[in-house]
């Protein structure tokens, strides 16, 4: 195993020192240290971050190979920053036994390039209509934690109550997509101004906020972990923030296109902006970004949704919701929040950690840690070429935009997946 030694590097924004890294784990921290047999990364100008983690990932595989594969998507996790992802359950077939998962966590180890954690499905299918093979998956060689039927909600309040009961016996948890289905029928954006001057029937802030109210009274109720996939409404926020006051064990998720994009972009009919839950209003993003910032949402998750030219390049009706994420989302991060490098490490590597139980990510570089880490340059502009993505799919919302930041290299457990902001593998 090759040694490393990033010289003059800012860790977490703190003043420039050096990193070895050496068998996997980071060595030494300190200035001025020399290591004749590893090879040098000058550090001048950069951060170090703890490698980043996602909860909330779609890598199609198995069954949507053409829409992204788990080495695809992983590469495309290590080139944004990323040493862990959580695969959601939407898959074909659905991840909701423990032959499934198991094969999602094994291609996520034979590509090498991110540790995939599988997210199991909550019912058979995701029909919501009976409880999926939890335990067996959490038995399983992937120990899924984690379990979403995300892309539907499990809407029968009394299965809810029974996934949250369930779970609790080995502390696992129900990330819900919260959406009151009676409520969204036929919904193609964001119910508002826009909507109305568009004549799209709109998806109701109501239909999101009345399933996180009712999920953080079930949680409660029973003392189990209850996580709230993409967050996307002022309203939802003050539920949450309600909720934790009084002491309910619940998580909450943001995405970045929730904290930059609004529903105007709507205008264009450029199904590259549907979404679900949909693009808000400026007064909701006002509302996300403080919550983030006081800790009412506690991640910002990419909800990484990759999709076949076919169902994205089509009239907006009939297109796919969904949008690129993962190697864009360090970048959206740092233009909403600023240089604010501890926020930025613990809303996106040690709390995502913390939430999946996955040892070894969301540890800040220090002497004996695993050297999951990832360097950026914060000084650097880049403008976003569809073509350029490593995902197998092209349908980002911040193509021709310029961002801040780029990736310089990305070690998982001492191996670079990333250096010189390119893939090793």
């Amino acid at each position: 195993m090759t040694a490393y030694l990033i010289t003059s590097v800012s860790v977490v924004g703190a003043a420039p020192t050096d990193l070895l890294i050496r068998d996997g784990v980071i060595a030494e921290v300190g200035p001025d240290l020399t290591a004749p047999d590893a090879t040098v990364i000058d550090g001048t100008g950069l951060v170090a971050l703890p490698g980043l983690v996602d909860l909330h990932t779609h890598l199609r595989e198995p069954g949507r190979e053409d829409a992204e594969t788990v080495e695809s998507g992983s590469r495309a996790a290590a080139l944004g920053g990323y040493t862990a992802v959580c695969a959601m359950a939407n898959t074909s077939p659905v991840a909701d036994t423990a032959g499934v998962v198991e094969q999602v966590w094994r291609l996520g180890r034979e590509a090498g390039l991110v540790d995939v954690q599988p997210i199991g499905a909550v019912t058979v299918g995701l029909a919501g209509e009976r409880l999926a093979e939890l335990g067996a998956m959490a038995d399983s060689a992937a120990r899924v934690r984690i379990f979403s039927d995300d892309g539907h909600c499990v809407a029968d309040p009394k299965l809810m109550r029974r996934a949250l009961e369930y779970v609790k016996a080995f502390d696992g948890i129900i990330a819900q997509h919260a959406e009151e289905p009676r409520l969204t029928e036929g919904a193609q954006m964001h119910e508002g101004e826009v909507s109305t001057r568009l004549g799209l029937i709109g998806w109701p802030a109501v239909a999101e906020e009345a399933i996180i109210a009712r999920d953080v009274l079930l949680a409660e109720h029973v003392g189990s972990r209850l996580h709230v996939c993409h967050v996307s409404t002022a309203g939802s926020v003050e539920v949450l923030r309600q909720a934790k006051a009084r002491g309910v064990r619940v998580s909450a998720e943001v995405t970045p296109h929730h904290l930059l994009l609004t529903d105007e972009r709507a205008e264009s009919y450029d199904p590259v902006f549907k979404v679900n839950p949909p693009l808000r209003t400026a007064a909701d993003i006002a509302a996300l970004r403080a919550a983030l910032a006081d800790g009412v949402i506690d991640v910002i998750a990419t909800d990484h949704a990759p999709h076949a030219v076919e169902d994205k390049e089509c009239e907006w009706a009939y297109a796919r919701p969904g949008m690129l994420g993962l190697e864009t989302a360090l970048s959206i991060a740092l233009d909403v929040l600023g240089p604010e490098w501890d926020l930025i490490a613990e809303r996106m590597s040690r709390t995502p950690a913390r939430i999946a139980g996955l040892t070894g990510h969301g540890v800040d570089p220090a002497p004996g840690v695993p050297a999951n880490l990832t360097v950026i340059d914060p000084a650097a502009r880049r403008t976003i070429d569809p073509a350029e993505l490593a995902s197998r799919s092209r349908n980002t919302p911040y193509a021709r935009m310029t961002l801040p930041g780029r990736i310089v290299a990305t070690f998982l457990r001492g191996e670079p997946t990333v250096l010189d902001g390119k893939a090793v593998k």
